[in-house]
């Protein structure tokens, strides 16, 4: 990480200097298309110098949601302070590192494409109200056995929630996850055994919010590599598997005014301040028209069923975890609030920028979320959640880009570019699930119609 202080040039010469040390051979300069998936272009060391300036072009026309073929120059200007070297070697013993990049386009302005530049643009946005923004992710996967070289969805435990050796066969792999973590600098709080077979989650310690980004996109890509050693191959499918729970990225917010927690007023009710309950009513407001960004894939809605605790009803509460959002107990500089929506196929940019625009509209719009919801929303009665008010998340990716589609704030805080291009992508992915036919539908009807 830039130590207060530090220039550019200090930062890259001690990139140089680490670089030679630990015998780094070649440089990732990594970045995320529209849709979340990690893309770099890899240097070899006598390439250190221009990769560290900002000299180093890629054709954005092959990128998913970039440009068009004829203006596919774009350049990566990397975030020095994210520098770091992945905890292996290849086969010669030379060491890889890794930097993320910003997208910028041929003049050096910012690229309007660039996930990583929207999220920061609402950083900037909350910056100008006063605030620095804290996230925190759980990050829930499936570790599966492979077969000939392929994925199966074969668990290889049958662990439950916080079970451990013998029933728990993942702990091994997850204890080297979370060294792999922490050598690529990151601070991982907990890590456990979720409640289903081969299900896992790992913790991270709230961060500025951009570093929180940087981390999640991060840790897919150490999470597959590590299990892949292990001959096992990780899923952030959010369903992969009928009947059990499925896979979420509850994410912690948490808004500071220097150091002190926005959220947190001792002599308010619940010590939540209003700044936290208009954070609340911004997210509920807006959570029909981010559910696309937090939850983009068709298979998303399949965990967003009742009975798996995941989040089906927009409500808000500080005493269960059936409604969207909940508040942990913890008070003080602890004081945050915790949203149920996201899954961890999301693009982690995206979905951060659009959570936290949407809470800085609340606060804008003094929004007022309502009362919270402490009885258990799965077993209220259609006439119960009608008399409270309580509305329903988008049922499957159809509805959630129609809800999409309506939102201004949320197109706005995206940018035209990419609104449209995610927009198209979802929308042909919905139109190629619909035509297909699947195992369910002939079991069902080939013997019966």
């Amino acid at each position: 990480m830039r130590k207060p202080g530090t220039n550019d040039a200090e930062l890259r010469r001690a990139i140089m200097e680490r670089a030679e040390k630990q015998r780094v051979k070649f440089l990732r300069l990594q970045f995320t298309d529209i849709l979340g998936v990690i893309k770099n272009v890899e240097v070899p060391d006598r390439q250190f110098g221009e990769a560290l300036g900002g000299g180093i072009m890629f054709d954005g026309s092959s990128i998913e949601g970039f440009v068009r073929i004829e203006e596919s120059d774009m350049y990566l200007k990397p975030d020095l302070s994210t520098f770091q070297v992945f905890p292996w070697t290849d086969p010669s013993g030379a060491r890889v590192g890794r930097l993320i990049c910003d997208i910028a386009n041929p003049d050096g302005s910012p690229f309007a494409g660039c996930p990583r530049g929207a999220l920061k643009r609402v950083i900037a946005m909350a910056a100008d109200r006063g605030f620095t923004v804290k996230a925190g992710p759980e990050t829930e996967f499936f570790l599966f056995q492979r077969r000939d070289g392929r994925p199966t969805t074969e668990t290889h435990d049958s662990a439950s929630y916080f079970d451990l050796a013998p029933v728990d066969l993942g702990e091994d792999v997850r204890r080297e996850i979370v060294l792999a973590l922490e050598q690529m600098g990151m601070h991982v709080e907990a890590a456990h055994h979720e409640v289903a077979p081969g299900q896992h989650e790992i913790d991270f310690h709230y961060d500025d919010v951009l570093v929180t980004a940087d981390n999640v996109s991060t840790c897919r890509f150490i999470v597959k590599n590590v299990a892949l050693r292990n001959n096992l191959h990780a899923t952030f499918m959010p369903k992969p598997i009928f009947g059990v729970a499925g896979s979420g990225m509850h994410t912690h917010q948490s808004l500071f005014r220097d150091a002190h927690n926005a959220f947190y007023d001792e002599h308010a009710e619940g010590q939540l301040s209003a700044t936290c309950l208009h954070y609340i009513g911004g997210l509920l407001r807006h959570a029909k028209g981010c559910c696309a960004i937090t939850n983009p894939l068709v298979n998303s809605y399949k965990r967003l069923v009742p009975g798996y605790e995941a989040p089906t009803a927009i409500a808000w509460s500080g005493k269960n975890r059936s409604p969207l959002v909940r508040v942990p107990a913890a008070r003080g500089t602890s004081t945050r609030i915790e949203l149920r929506l996201p899954d961890p196929a999301c693009n982690p940019y995206l979905a951060l920028a659009v959570m936290l625009r949407a809470g800085l509209d609340g606060i804008d719009q003094q929004i007022d979320p309502g009362p919270p919801v402490n009885k258990n929303i799965y077993k209220m009665s259609h006439r119960e959640r009608r008399h409270l008010r309580i509305d329903d998340l988008p049922a499957n990716l159809s509805e959630a880009l129609d809800e999409f589609e309506k939102d201004d704030l949320v197109r706005d805080t995206l940018g035209e570019h990419i609104f449209q291009h995610f927009l198209e992508a979802k929308r042909e992915e919905w139109a190629d699930y619909i035509r297909h036919v699947s195992p369910w539908e002939m079991d069902r009807y080939l013997g019966v119609y």
